[in-house]
């Protein structure tokens, strides 16, 4: 796999926030009444943002969401961005070793100040420098639409089809492969369970890689 560029995911990529995420997210609605697990909140959510998010959950409890879940979560992402969150094993290793020169990006459903945060809690943010993008912030639609994947690609001043996307949720996925990149998908994070990579297959996602030594085994 030749590139030009690497485009990362942030959440589940990067650092373990989806397996955090959606354990409070599971913990809510079943105290509301919505019996659920965090492999059932990871399977019906991850990689959702924004409108996308909260229309998947009403379509999973059947109803409006109570307005205290705003609050909840609110307070579920205060705590973790006062806390931080740790990197996915080999993540940052791999980040460091990258040649200086590469140009690299994260293309995330989060907020900027969300991924600038956990950056520094793990210590890659001067490596990413300016070249952090939020689907919220930057196009018009977000993942699963290309939009954004093409939008960092002429950031960085590479054709899309020379970059390489490092996806682990279905949504970004989708995006990804439609973007017409070169897509990794990979199920490294806590959150992945086995049959992870098959679901990234049935969007289309031929390199599947469970380690970052995997994904630097296909940049190689």
């Amino acid at each position: 796999m030749k590139v030009d560029g690497i485009i990362f995911d942030f959440d589940g990529v990067l650092i373990e926030s989806e397996l955090v995420g959606n354990r409070q997210i599971a913990t809510y609605l079943t105290g509301i009444g919505h019996p659920t697990t965090t492999e059932e909140s990871m399977a019906n959510f991850m990689g959702l943002a924004g409108g996308d998010f909260i229309a998947a959950v009403e379509r999973w409890i059947g109803r409006v969401v109570p307005d205290d879940f705003h609050t909840a979560r609110k307070a579920e992402d205060e705590r973790v961005m006062a806390e931080g969150i740790d990197a996915v094993a080999g993540a940052i290793a791999f980040v460091r070793d990258l040649p200086g020169d590469l140009p690299i990006a994260i293309a995330s459903s989060s907020s900027s100040r969300w991924i600038e945060r956990h950056l520094d809690h793990i210590g890659l943010r001067a490596r990413f420098g300016s070249m952090i993008f939020s689907g919220r912030e930057h196009v018009a639609r977000g993942k699963p639409a290309p939009d954004l994947y093409l939008y960092v690609a002429a950031a960085l001043g590479i054709d899309i089809a020379r970059a390489a996307i490092i996806e682990d949720s279905p949504v970004g996925a989708t995006g990804a492969v439609a973007s017409g990149a070169q897509v990794i998908g990979f199920v490294g994070g806590s959150h992945c369970a086995p049959d992870h990579g098959d679901r990234l297959r049935a969007i289309g996602v031929h390199d599947i890689a469970t380690t970052f030594d995997e994904i630097a085994a296909l940049l190689s």
